[in-house]
C-alpha cells in the first residue's frame, strides 16, 4: 500500500510526499500539492504493477528538456552530417517556455500551443517541421537509449503543418550582375562563393568544408568526401568555377574558403540588401544552378550525379525550369 506524509514544503504550505515500496520494484516517491493528487497517482502506478506493465517514471521526471538537449547534443549530434545545423535548432529549444519542464510533463497540447505560437511568429511550416523532427528523434533516443520506456512521444499526438510548396525563386533579369557586383563592393570571399555556388550547384556546408587537396585543376573535378547524404561525389567544375579560384589565398589548414555556412549565408543577406534584391536566399543559387543545368541539356541522372540528389523526386523540387528557355528546342 501507499504511504501519504504531510510535509512543509516551499512557503511553508503543505504538500503531501506519496511512497510506494513493492517487493521487486524499485520505491516510487513522489510529492503533490495535494492529497488528493498523491491518491490519484498512487493509484495508477499501483495498478501498473498489479498488471505487471509498470516502468519507472523517476528518470523522464527528474529529467527536464534543457538537460535533455544537453545529452543529446553530446552523445547524438556530432555524428549527424548536419552538426553543426542542429546546433542551433537545439538552441532555439532551449529558450522555449518548455526547456523547464520535465520530459515526462510535456504533452501533444504543449507541443500543439508551441506550434501554433512559432507559425504565428512567421516561422515557416518547413521550419517547424523540421524543428519538430528534431525534437521528435530526442524523445525516441530517450525512450529506447536512455532507459525512459515511460515517456510519449509528444510529437505523435499532434498535427504537422503541412509542407510547404516548394521554393521556386531563381535569378531573373539583372539581378545576377547586380548580385555580384555589389558583393564585390562589399568584399571578401562572398563574390567568388556566390558565382561558384551558381557554377556547382554545392550545398552552402560542401563550400565551407572544400579543401585544397580535393581539388583537380587538371581534370576540373572537385571531390567531395562528406555530403549531406553521406556519399562521396566527384563535381565537374566549369572554367567560370575555376576562375572564382584563381586569386585565393591558399590557407595554411588546407581549406578553400574562411567562411563557415552561417557566415555565408549572413554577408548573402547583406549583398542582397544593398542590391536591392528582394526574396533570395543562398540556397536558391543551388536551385539556379540545377535548373541551368537541365536548361544546358543534361538529363536527371547526369544531373543528379553533380548535385547529389538521392532521388528524382527530390531532384524536381529544386528544379524550377523557364518556359521562355524552353521555346527554342520545341521547334
Amino acid at each position: 500500500m501507499a504511504s501519504f506524509i504531510a510535509r512543509k514544503g516551499p512557503g511553508g504550505h503543505r504538500v503531501w510526499q506519496t511512497h510506494i515500496r513493492r517487493r521487486g520494484y524499485p520505491a516510487q516517491v513522489r510529492t503533490f500539492d495535494t492529497k488528493a493528487e498523491a491518491q490519484a497517482w498512487a493509484a495508477i502506478v499501483e495498478s501498473e504493477i498489479a498488471r505487471g506493465v509498470f516502468v519507472s517514471r523517476a528518470e523522464a521526471e527528474g529529467t527536464t528538456l534543457t538537460e535533455a538537449l544537453d545529452r543529446y547534443e553530446r552523445e547524438v549530434t556530432p555524428h549527424k552530417k548536419s552538426a553543426y545545423d542542429e546546433r542551433y535548432k537545439l538552441k532555439a529549444w532551449r529558450t522555449s517556455n518548455l526547456s523547464r519542464r520535465s520530459l515526462a510533463s510535456i504533452q501533444g497540447k504543449d507541443l500543439a500551443a508551441w506550434r501554433d505560437a512559432e507559425i504565428r511568429r512567421g516561422s515557416s511550416a518547413s521550419t517547424v517541421r523540421r524543428k519538430l523532427a528534431l525534437f521528435s528523434h530526442l524523445f525516441e533516443i530517450a525512450r529506447k537509449e536512455w532507459g525512459m520506456e515511460s515517456i510519449v512521444n509528444p510529437v505523435d499526438n499532434i498535427r504537422l503543418p503541412p509542407p510547404g510548396q516548394p521554393r521556386t525563386r531563381r535569378l531573373v533579369d539583372d539581378e545576377e550582375a547586380r548580385l555580384l557586383a555589389t558583393a564585390k563592393t562589399y568584399g571578401g570571399e562572398i563574390g567568388p562563393i556566390i558565382t561558384w555556388a551558381i557554377e556547382t550547384a554545392m550545398r552552402r556546408s560542401e563550400i565551407s568544408a572544400m579543401q585544397w587537396e580535393n581539388l583537380d585543376r587538371k581534370a576540373h573535378v572537385l571531390l567531395l568526401p562528406e555530403t549531406k547524404n553521406g556519399t562521396p561525389r566527384r563535381v565537374p567544375l566549369s572554367s567560370r568555377a575555376l576562375a572564382a579560384l584563381d586569386r585565393l589565398p591558399r590557407r595554411i589548414d588546407g581549406k578553400v574558403w574562411d567562411m563557415k555556412p552561417d557566415s555565408i549565408s549572413q554577408a548573402f543577406e547583406r549583398v542582397c540588401l544593398s542590391a536591392g534584391i528582394e526574396g533570395l536566399t543562398f540556397h536558391d543559387l543551388r536551385h539556379e544552378a540545377t535548373s541551368r543545368l537541365f536548361e544546358k541539356g543534361l538529363n536527371p541522372m547526369e544531373v543528379a550525379a553533380i548535385t547529389g540528389h538521392k532521388t528524382l523526386q527530390i531532384l524536381k523540387r529544386y528544379t524550377h525550369l523557364r518556359a521562355e528557355d524552353l521555346v527554342g528546342r520545341l521547334g
